[in-house]
């Protein structure tokens, strides 16, 4: 444990070209450092772990530095090397969070009197100044205003809310922003190559992930998974970091969605027992319905999901799943179980084994939500009614997941068309076949009914193809494990049908299906790319 104690403080920037992930901020206080043309006080505002605190340090440094280079700090003139050390008189830190009262303020104001002892600059870094009180500030803004030429305040806060207007005005503002995951995982990357840690790409995501832009909490979690002397993967930082793993999560929403209540109590019992704490795991949930959601409804959600490419695969087929008002619903039971959490501590569990409850079925819930969600239900049914689908008894949408393995299955063939006797042999016979049949050019878009009316159904259809033949008969080639099933069931059969229907014009009578397995030599574009070829 002694040599990864400290290393956040060994590895944070020690000069702006260091800090990762601000280079607009940086390249302004290395003009102004340049130029001279420093602002009397600073104010650094953003979120934790950002390096607020840090380019403050970095600014002191720079402002009192021999020998500047191209605005940096040279990190070895007596000046950096004691601000560094945190031996310097003249650059005092200050927490408002201990240091809120206006009596600390005032002596602060009697020091300023006196000029620097040993540095160019004296510099005032307070952290957390949105914690002082009112009549602290008020003291605090004469000073701000007529400062001595030789005092630079820098100002650094996670609440920029909390600060009066009149402190505010008063500072050049820089806001921090949140570090991008990749810029994360750059840095942890090299940090555990330097101190002989083993992390994996996957390791370096989910901390960079957990962190939330902070590169501070990223170092932090890195060094107590470093501590285990294991490799850093994904598994281990979901168990330092006590979060649930996203698997979870998928299975909780998964579970929902096919309303399997022993399935969701087996997980919160699973979580408990492994005194895993509910609101973490909450708050997994909640951001997996977010991912949901991004996924649903743009189709470049990779540029905005942190994700690893197994997680982007798995979610999927949940968001083909969920209806916008069903996942509405879910979001605003989420949402509300959160806030009870909040405020009834050790009742945790039972807020959210009601809360998935409900979530599976929203005819108990008279909210505007749930209420919505069973007038969309409605309008599919009616939908259905009209294309002829006899509505079943439970009609609920059960997420299947896409086989591992392809089974190899027999031909299901739904209605089928006798062909006349011909003695050409078989390769001669598919060429003719081949000749006839047609891509049916409104399929995507017949999947895209499906899924408004079906969303479950919708799923079977991944990576499926369908053709017309001169006679009328549309074929259908998916996955051999789906085929059987699709087939067996006359309400999906029905379903299809009115939705073909319905796009063409045409009687559903008139709608005649085949069905086949999709074989390996088919999957792509092989079997267009046959038709296309075959000379007439």
């Amino acid at each position: 444990m002694s040599e990864y104690r400290a290393l956040y403080r060994k590895w944070r920037p020690v000069d702006f070209d260091d800090v990762s992930g601000q280079d607009a901020i940086t390249d302004i206080l290395k003009y102004e450092v340049k130029s001279q043309r420093l602002s009397h006080a600073y104010l650094f505002c953003g979120s934790r772990g950002t390096g607020k605190t840090s380019c403050a340090k970095i600014l002191a440094k720079a402002v009192n530095c021999e020998n500047p280079k191209d605005g940096n700090p040279c990190n070895l003139c007596e000046a950096c090397r004691s601000i560094e050390a945190g031996i310097a008189t003249d650059v005092i830190e200050m927490d408002a969070a201990s240091n809120n009262g206006v009596d600390n303020v005032r002596d602060m104001k009697d020091e300023i009197a006196f000029t620097p002892a040993l540095l160019k600059y004296r510099v005032y870094i307070i952290d957390e100044v949105h914690m002082m009180s009112g009549s602290a500030f008020n003291a605090l803004l004469k000073t701000l205003e007529e400062p001595p030429t030789y005092v630079i305040f820098i100002l650094a806060t996670t609440e920029l809310h909390k600060l009066p207007t009149t402190i505010v005005s008063r500072c050049q503002r820089f806001d921090f922003r949140r570090i991008s995951v990749e810029s994360i995982m750059a840095r942890l990357m090299k940090i555990a190559e330097a101190e002989g840690i083993k992390l994996t790409e996957d390791g370096a995501r989910v901390i960079a992930r957990v962190s939330r832009g902070g590169m501070r909490d990223a170092v932090s979690l890195l060094e107590q998974c470093g501590s285990t002397r294991e490799v850093v993967d994904a598994r281990l930082v979901f168990e330092t970091a006590g979060t649930g793993n996203r698997d979870n999560a998928f299975s909780i929403v998964r579970a929902v969605i096919n309303r399997d209540y022993t399935e969701i109590y087996s997980i919160i019992n699973e979580t408990v027992m492994k005194s895993g704490d509910i609101s973490v795991f909450w708050q997994e949930i909640i951001d997996c319905y977010r991912d949901i959601m991004v996924v649903k409804n743009t189709e470049r959600a990779r540029e905005f999901l942190d994700l690893t490419e197994a997680e982007y695969n798995e979610l999927v087929p949940l968001a083909r799943a969920l209806t916008p008002a069903a996942l509405i619903y879910h979001t605003s039971v989420l949402e509300g179980a959160m806030a009870d959490m909040q405020r009834a501590f050790n009742s945790k569990r039972s807020i959210a084994e009601i809360a998935l409850t409900r979530m599976c079925d929203p005819k108990g819930t008279v909210t505007p939500e749930a209420l919505a969600l069973r007038i969309d239900e409605l309008e599919r049914e009616l939908s259905k009614l009209k294309m002829g689908v006899t509505p079943t008894v439970d009609n609920t949408d059960k997420v299947t997941v896409l086989p591992t393995v392809k089974e190899a299955e027999a031909p299901v063939i739904e209605e089928p068309i006798p062909e006349p006797p011909s003695e050409k042999s078989a390769p001669e016979k598919k060429k003719t076949e081949a000749r006839r049949t047609v891509r049916y050019d409104r399929w995507a878009e017949v999947q895209e009914r499906i899924g408004e009316l079906k969303t479950s159904l919708s799923v079977q259809f991944l990576k499926s193809v369908a053709y017309v033949r001169p006679d009328g008969v549309y074929l259908i080639r998916m996955n051999s494990f789906f085929a059987s099933r699709f087939a067996s069931s006359d309400a999906d059969l029905a379903l299809v049908r009115g939705v073909i229907a319905e796009r063409e014009g045409v009687p559903v009578s008139e709608v005649r299906l085949v069905i086949e397995p999709l074989d390996s030599s088919r999957e792509s574009d092989g079997y267009d790319e046959l038709i296309e070829n075959i000379e007439d």
